[in-house]
């Protein structure tokens, strides 16, 4: 059957509707969409999350098309469509023809272990948030898996689809079963999933197919993951979350993830018990407690966006990890923006602001009981607020800031009562962005206009203005505990040293571009300085010395992720246009490149000594890995280039791209020189309207998503964005229609998410864009998957059976967009999408 044609008629065909639940999202212009809270270098203000009021923007049909932009998020308002089709059924005989039907009801009692990893660096059993959904009209998930669509030219030929290798004719209308089902015909040796209502056929193995059964389940893995190391911090818009324990370790955030990160050891310790972003971070006076506070977690599956996940704070043991207090389930609306304890009274009290229209601010005793007994709230401003400390002096007295506000409040007869800071006309800036007390507690502040003001102790009035401290805006201050405080500018990336009388000393450093402005200032250890960045970058150095880089991190949403084929390092690549390689075991970058353009993936050759990285705007390009020397810059296709990936001999290149299909490239003198063979298609004759026979050639009807070589280099697995499943011959570039001969391929990799070997990952409701990525060990024995939830799952590979035994792991606060193991499989590592972090687990 291989190489015929099918024949359609328009009559014929019923055209579904557009599809454009996916998980993978097209390269989007930075901001687009978003709202930050932090102010950049040039005073705009911006938000990693999307905020409740911002409408999600239209595409027009050249950005579905050219971009593959994203469509709905809302995953339930597509229904699938009947359609017809006229082909001939090759059937090979299996014996008597017996149909099963498998409807596999709730998975969530399979998963073996909740969601944080069993370690003796996690947390223990503590007091968890409440589960119970509330509805209304909260803020959308601040990190959604935006869809990805494809054009309504290509929809309409998704009727026209040759489904022998992937879905079958006349699908059914209506919607979404509540179980997944699965059913199984034993005389072809296939089994049928649906997805969002659409067949998936998948073949099951000869070896295997006289003895399967839908009513086995697959045992959970005896290895688990363990959370090994967090690369990235938090910095782009967060403030005030870098600090420095007795334990020589700093604690910072990223994700969903508190880090303990002590830099002389080379260890890291990690609170897990967050189950979204964590947005701020205070210390304790005694320099043991930590209180964190995280977003609000947002079901977005639904028509209209449910939050599961109620914004809080977490008060917990930064020795033992163990949570002491969950405080304000309930209480705050879409985030805790700021968290403070009180200085004065030993920390008996905690401030806390809610990111909601009114920013309401409140005060907690969190030390009685396990939720705290909260002693008052008030709304603070419709301003954005930005910080919030409590006097170090005046027990009952506290100063918040933000966008052109400061307010000074006291605590009277358990309310709070609030006196605005007066400038004088010409001063008031934009924002006041940071403020940190002096040694006789004085107050000063650092705000838009790149002046540092200097207020008394108990004055709403500014007694003296430092002009032009910095070139644009006034990040951070730090008092140092010898009498001088330090200061960050965001634009300028200076950092200035100013004596007890405000007058500069003279000492000064400057920052790299690379590693961003100063978000945020802290002592380290002796007279050492530590730097957080816009860039998401931690620094540490002395004025007199240079400022080294322990922490890095990208800056926008990741989905690029190589391994090293024989040594324990891989790569990563973002939407920022950064790509570094990472060593796994001194877990530091070996080095960094900035190509200019958004990373969508990437790969090693065979031997690991070249790197092609392939953009959103559809070049890519060869790179040598040791010397990043540019070899080749491929631009004959026009579209972001979602998966690419050398054949197991080297012979050949495969990528696939949005444009629904995949190029397959002969390679020359050492991975150095590439020549196009040609794109997998195969042949369609249809009827124009004025009933002419045409003929045209298609790949897939949406754009790849994963695909993997055989072991011969000879055949290529292919899924999309509609749930299709293809197999072609790349020497040909035809598809491959005798399924007798596909069954029992040997595949070198597996990372498409659609097949026999993965069906048992699906979870029931799925909708097709649920699991982003796998991939499986090379040992055979175990596959790790990415949701769009944040969890990465540890399965028993092959995972045939529909219903299988896993372990769930948290950490990621955003889809995972990449998961792969390392070539002796001892660690995982995955890629959170617009959380902008890598996780490296270890396989214990």
């Amino acid at each position: 059957m291989e190489g015929r044609a099918v024949v359609i008629t328009n009559n014929s065909i019923t055209t579904p509707n557009k599809i454009t639940s996916s998980s993978r999202p097209s390269y989007r212009t930075p901001g687009s969409n978003v709202q930050r809270d932090m102010v950049d270098g040039n005073g705009i203000e911006n938000s990693y999350h999307t905020q409740v009021n911002n409408k999600q923007r239209s595409p027009s049909a050249t950005d579905i098309k050219n971009q593959g932009a994203r469509l709905s998020d809302t995953k339930s308002n597509h229904r699938p469509s009947t359609y017809t089709e006229e082909r001939s059924h090759t059937r090979t005989s299996y014996g008597p023809k017996r149909l099963s039907h498998y409807p596999t009801g709730s998975t969530s009692s399979l998963q073996s272990e909740g969601g944080q990893s069993s370690n003796s660096l996690s947390p223990s059993s503590s007091p968890a948030p409440s589960q119970n959904s509330v509805r209304g009209t909260p803020s959308p998930r601040h990190t959604p898996s935006p869809s990805r669509g494809f054009s309504a030219s290509t929809s309409n030929l998704l009727a026209m689809k040759r489904f022998s290798g992937s879905q079958e004719a006349g699908s059914p209308a209506g919607t979404l079963s509540s179980t997944k089902e699965i059913s199984l015909n034993s005389e072809e040796g296939t089994l049928k999933m649906y997805l969002r209502g659409r067949p998936v056929v998948m073949h099951i193995p000869s070896e295997v197919l006289q003895d399967y059964t839908l009513s086995k389940v697959n045992n959970a893995p005896l290895q688990r993951l363990r959370l090994e190391w967090v690369y990235g911090y938090r910095g782009r818009d967060c403030r005030s979350n870098l600090h420095l324990l007795p334990t020589g370790e700093m604690v910072y955030f990223v994700a969903a993830v508190v880090v303990l990160y002590n830099v002389d050891d080379q260890t890291q310790r990690h609170y897990l018990g967050h189950t979204d972003d964590v947005k701020c971070l205070a210390v304790h006076p005694n320099k043991l407690i930590i209180a964190s506070g995280q977003v609000a977690g947002v079901d977005r599956r639904e028509r209209r966006p449910r939050i599961v996940e109620r914004p809080h704070i977490r008060v917990w043991d930064s020795v033992s990890l163990n949570t002491l207090h969950v405080i304000g389930i309930g209480e705050f609306e879409r985030s805790v923006c700021c968290v403070a304890f009180s200085k004065a009274d030993g920390g008996s009290l905690l401030c806390a602001v809610d990111d909601s229209p009114e920013h309401t601010i409140s005060v907690w005793e969190w030390h009685k009981g396990e939720k705290g007994h909260k002693i008052t709230e008030t709304k603070s401003s419709s301003d954005t607020v930005l910080a919030a400390e409590f006097h170090p002096m005046d027990r009952y007295a506290l100063v918040t800031l933000g966008k052109g506000h400061i307010h000074f409040w006291g605590l009277e007869c358990g309310t709070l009562v609030k006196k605005l800071g007066l400038f004088e006309k010409q001063d008031k800036p934009k924002y006041v962005l940071c403020m940190a007390f002096t040694d006789v507690g004085d107050l000063l502040t650092g705000d838009s206009n790149g002046n540092i003001i200097v207020w008394s102790r108990g004055s709403n009035r500014q007694t003296r203005t430092l002009y032009g401290a910095h070139e644009g805006p006034v990040f951070s201050l730090c008092v140092m505990k010898d009498g001088t405080f330090v200061s960050g500018g965001g634009k300028d990336r200076r950092i200035i040293e100013w004596d007890d009388s405000c007058t500069r000393t003279g000492r000064e450093a400057k920052l790299p571009d690379a590693s961003g402005g100063i978000r945020t200032l802290t002592q380290g250890k002796g007279s050492m300085l530590l730097v957080g960045t816009t860039k998401n970058c931690i620094l540490q150095g002395t004025l007199m010395l240079n400022f080294s880089t322990v922490v890095q991190g990208h800056t926008e949403e990741l989905w690029g992720l190589a391994v090293h084929p024989t040594q324990n390092q891989f790569l990563s690549g973002g939407y920022d246009g950064n790509v570094h390689l990472w060593d796994s075991m001194s877990h530091s970058v070996v080095w960094s490149k900035d190509i200019g353009e958004p990373v969508q993936s990437a790969c090693f050759s065979p031997d690991g000594n070249i790197i092609v990285l392939a953009t959103g705007t559809g070049r890519w390009m060869v790179m040598d890995s040791a010397t990043r020397q540019l070899y080749n810059i491929n631009s004959d296709i026009n579209q972001i280039i979602d998966c690419i990936k050398f054949s197991p001999d080297g012979k050949l290149l495969a990528v696939g791209s949005h444009d629904n299909y995949l190029y397959i490239y002969q390679v020359q003198e050492d991975y150095k020189k590439y020549n196009r063979i040609g794109r997998c298609s195969f042949g369609i004759r249809r009827k124009d309207k004025e009933r002419r026979w045409s003929c045209s050639e298609m790949g897939h009807s949406s754009f790849l998503t994963h695909f993997d070589w055989s072991e011969n280099s000879t055949y290529v697995q292919t899924t999309s964005g509609d749930h299709e499943l293809l197999f072609w011959n790349a020497s040909i570039c035809r598809q491959v229609t005798n399924m007798a001969v596909v069954r029992d391929i040997t595949w070198e990799t597996q990372t498409c998410t659609l097949g026999f070997n993965v069906l048992g990952v699906w979870p029931e409701n799925a909708d097709g864009s649920d699991i982003n990525t796998c991939d499986r060990s090379h040992s055979k024995k175990l596959l790790v998957t990415g949701d769009d939830f944040g969890k990465v799952k540890l399965f028993v590979f092959p995972a045939c059976q529909p219903k299988c035994l896993h372990h769930v792991y948290s950490g990621h606060s955003s889809h995972v967009t990449a998961v792969s193991f390392l070539p002796d499989d001892t660690r995982v590592i995955s890629l959170g999408g617009r959380d902008c972090s890598i996780m490296q687990w270890s396989v214990c």
